[in-house]
């Protein structure tokens, strides 16, 4: 998985109107430039890249390391095609105080163009939202779900989240194509504003253990998993240090935390009875939510030495190299592709040669910091 971080604080005001309209028509230039040199399937794909996104947002003129470079580049994205959508093959749903109707803009869609695979791409939308509020529990709340998706099916998420504490926000990016399992490692990339200590990040490799003894757990009926939960909600300090027999046991950042065990328990009952077949069918089930699965994974360390990983998903990453070859040399083909192609959105976007001067400078400034500072 390509992962990223950068500063990306917190930035609760509002894009003038004279930008927003701005970034609509350059956004809406470089995207028809794309599609009508690689195709829609090539926008997506562009867009699941954080980096290349981060990049977009600055050249279409907003502030480079703020959250809301995230919500007003989809914003003026989705505005800005909304009128020639059908021509280029590319729709964009859900939004910011959008976000949870991302399902009825999908379904929209699916009844007006026909789109039998409308379905598919509601329980992909759904499924996104809840892996990186539930299965990355990295102290981000998603409050912004954009989904994208071609009229061959092909579909791509970009949503963001927040962390009240730090100020700072948390971008993650998925891609269809990409995808091989939906709960383990499936994203693109994610960038973020700050490294997080110990979050739970059960979609690492390193989980599988620990995401089918929850399973099974589930399976085998709520009894066992609730007096074992109610134990270690007594005894928390004591659990830290416990010694399990068998079993190689490193470390569990157990915090005192009260669970609703009546509420758990009722949970757990529905899940038993629907029967999952395996921890993505689970965790789809309505009502499987964070704090279910906190409580699962917990279980499944301290009781059976199931240890889900603690590593952040977070991590820097280059866009086309560094002067000093770390971690790699500037891999100049790539990087002068990606000037051709911004600058011809350029070219084509229908505002004025100052704008189209200002987005030139935009870009180049841009891609210096990309290629140079890192």
């Amino acid at each position: 998985m390509r992962t990223g971080i950068a500063t990306v604080p917190l930035d609760y005001g509002k894009c003038p109107r004279w930008l927003f309209e701005r970034m609509k028509r350059l956004g809406r230039g470089i995207t028809t430039a794309i599609v009508e040199e690689f195709g829609p399937e090539e926008f997506l794909r562009r867009l699941s890249d954080p980096v290349w996104f981060q990049s977009l947002g600055c050249v279409l003129g907003f502030d480079w390391n703020s959250s809301g470079l995230t919500v007003t580049t989809m914003g003026a994205l989705k505005a800005g095609l909304f009128d020639i959508q059908d021509q280029l093959g590319i729709y964009v749903c859900g939004g910011k105080k959008e976000s949870r109707m991302t399902p009825e803009e999908i379904g929209a869609y699916g009844i007006s163009r026909q789109f039998s695979f409308a379905p598919k791409l509601i329980y992909a939308s759904k499924m996104a939202a809840k892996i990186d509020s539930s299965l990355i529990q990295d102290e981000y709340q998603i409050y912004q779900h954009n989904f994208l998706f071609t009229k061959s099916g092909n579909w791509a998420v970009v949503q963001q989240g927040m962390n009240i504490e730090n100020q700072t926000a948390r971008r993650y990016h998925w891609l269809s194509s990409s995808i091989k399992d939906f709960v383990e490692e499936p994203h693109s990339g994610i960038i973020s504003g700050a490294r997080i200590e110990k979050p739970l990040n059960l979609t690492a490799k390193e989980s599988n253990q620990n995401r089918e003894i929850s399973l099974g757990q589930v399976l085998e009926g709520p009894k066992t998993f609730i007096k074992n939960l109610a134990m270690i909600s007594r005894h928390p300090k004591q659990l830290t240090l416990m010694e399990l027999k068998n079993k190689e046991f490193y470390w569990h950042p157990v915090v005192e935390e009260k669970f609703d065990l009546k509420r758990l328990e009722k949970t757990t009952l529905f899940a038993h009875s629907e029967n999952p077949k395996d921890f993505e069918q689970l965790l789809a089930l309505k009502g499987i939510g964070p704090k279910t699965i906190r409580a699962l994974s917990l279980v499944s360390e301290l009781i059976y030495g199931a240890r889900p990983s603690y590593e952040d998903p977070a991590r820097y990453s280059f866009a086309v190299g560094g002067k000093d070859h770390t971690p790699m040399p500037i891999q100049t083909d790539v990087y002068d592709k990606l000037l051709e192609v911004m600058e011809k959105g350029i070219k084509k976007a229908k505002i004025s040669n100052r704008e189209k001067n200002e987005a030139q400078r935009r870009l180049m400034k841009t891609a210096h910091t990309k290629a140079f500072e890192n």
